[in-house]
């Protein structure tokens, strides 16, 4: 039980506003920024295979945070995940608590990278409105050795900035006293999305989508490094689906709700991706977004769908229109994205296995501390690239979160079978074990990601240190009890 005195977290939150959450995260700029991408990965609109195979992997990986958030509808996530996995049915082993600090420890930088993302490609549209934007922002490629890492400075990453301090002073109250911001952020996104969707409809044409080239899905070498490359930006633009386990603590009837929500959400945002990569494919042949050298044109590739779409007398402003909207979509994601995590560092807090300050509560009931540190680093984020930021992202939280959370969820079916599991993953155990063999596949298949490997396995170790030297000197946690 929490200490006595301190204020509690309040479980005000139903499917409706579960689904709503967990798709706001979702959706953010990334489907509106990496459909050029996956397409250059494959070559043609097979590219949609990745987006197909991207849901499988994410309904494999959506069990997997059903059964558990169900088992345990806590704040906290992944943290008290592997805290109670590893821990023992006893609670007496030190593994638990050593991963669980680690978890936290590489969310300090895996959760405000994906901040981060979203509020660069917010600026990124933003240079579509503004060109100059673009023109003054200063590049700058950092070489380390065989690697390099790319930094920008200039006025577009003051707005992936200042998206950030608004995302914090919108944050910076209670959970119920943001159903209003919520709601608007919600008919924005379904506004964009609904539009592209009526757009492709009307003025596009359905059969150029499925104009595949010659030998698209000849199984050569190249095809599955390409299908590797297509799976993993749909599995960074999929991830959000569990976000709502990072609320347990605050969700009504949390044993139905959490995967009742998890699984809405896949399947809804999978269909929504699908129909949007046709819609825009409709009116924009595909050999023009694959030949297009000029990475300024894919970023809003959404904006120039509704210029062709609409022709050359609205179509300009009707571009501009969407980008605003891409940008709206972009911030709810960034909102959504640190009302969650913020309720990490506080569970494990409260817990006594990390830093004694996180598990503080405002006055009005949310995690203040944690919000402000993880707003912080992703300030510190928003000056590297787009591309290095996902990078880092996906290998660091695919090391150091997701395998260990599947083979998690096996090892406490065998070592824990009485514990009482309100949903039970479909199918078991070929989920966890798709989704292990799913995401090692897209860690492996991407150019230099040995460079990913080698940043995540030095937050690993700098983790280690941390947590040897606390458990030494005294946690200074404040262990609930």
């Amino acid at each position: 039980m929490e200490p006595e005195g301190e204020p509690q977290l309040l479980r005000s939150l139903g499917l409706r506003g579960a689904v709503a959450l967990n798709m706001l995260d979702m959706i953010g700029v990334g489907p509106f920024i990496t459909l050029p991408l996956i397409l250059a990965a494959m070559g043609g609109p097979q590219a949609m295979l990745g987006w197909i195979l991207g849901a499988l992997l994410a309904l494999c990986d959506g069990l997997v945070w059903a059964e558990l958030g169900a088992a345990m509808p806590e704040a906290g996530g992944s943290y008290t995940f592997l805290r109670r996995i590893y821990s023992g049915a006893d609670g007496t082993r030190k593994l638990g608590r050593f991963l669980g600090f680690l978890f936290i420890f590489q969310l300090t930088f895996s959760a405000p990278l994906s901040v981060a993302s979203g509020c660069i490609g917010l600026s990124q549209y933003a240079t579509y409105l503004w060109p100059a934007l673009a023109e003054h922002t200063a590049k700058h490629v950092a070489h380390f050795g065989s690697y390099s890492v790319g930094v920008a400075v200039g006025p577009a990453t003051l707005i992936a900035i200042a998206a950030v301090l608004v995302a914090v002073f919108l944050l910076y109250r209670g959970l119920a006293g943001l159903r209003v911001v919520a709601a608007v952020m919600w008919c924005a996104v379904m506004t964009l999305i609904a539009w592209i969707l009526v757009t492709g409809l009307i003025h596009g044409h359905i059969r150029q989508a499925f104009l595949f080239p010659v030998g698209a899905f000849t199984l050569t070498p190249g095809f599955f490094l390409g299908l590797g490359s297509a799976m993993l930006i749909a599995t960074y633009d999929y991830w959000g689906y569990y976000n709502i386990t990072f609320l347990g603590g605050e969700v009504k009837d949390a044993a139905r709700t959490v995967p009742r929500a998890i699984l809405i959400s896949i399947a809804l945002v999978g269909a929504l991706y699908l129909a949007m990569n046709i819609s825009v494919l409709a009116v924009l042949p595909w050999q023009g977004i694959v030949t297009v050298h000029d990475f300024g044109a894919r970023q809003a590739v959404i904006s120039t769908f509704m210029e062709i779409a609409y022709g050359p007398r609205i179509g300009p402003a009707l571009g501009r229109i969407a980008a605003v909207l891409v940008m709206v979509t972009a911030f709810a994601s960034v909102f959504s994205l640190l009302l969650g995590y913020s309720r990490i560092p506080f569970a494990a807090a409260r817990d006594g296995n990390y830093f004694r300050i996180f598990g503080k509560l405002h006055r009005k009931g949310f995690p203040h501390i944690s919000l402000l540190v993880l707003g912080t680093a992703a300030i510190c984020f928003c000056f590297f690239s787009l591309a290095d930021v996902i990078a880092a992202l996906v290998v660091l939280r695919i090391l150091v979160q997701f395998l260990m959370q599947h083979v998690g969820v096996i090892y406490l079916r065998n070592a824990q079978p009485e514990l009482k599991r309100p949903f039970r993953i479909w199918l078991y155990p070929l989920p966890p074990l798709l989704a292990i063999a799913g995401f090692i596949y897209i860690l492996v298949e991407r150019a230099n990601f040995q460079r990913e490997i080698l940043g995540a396995g030095v937050v690993i170790v700098a983790g280690i240190v941390v947590y040897v030297v606390r458990e030494r000197l005294g946690s200074g946690g404040v262990r609930s009890t």
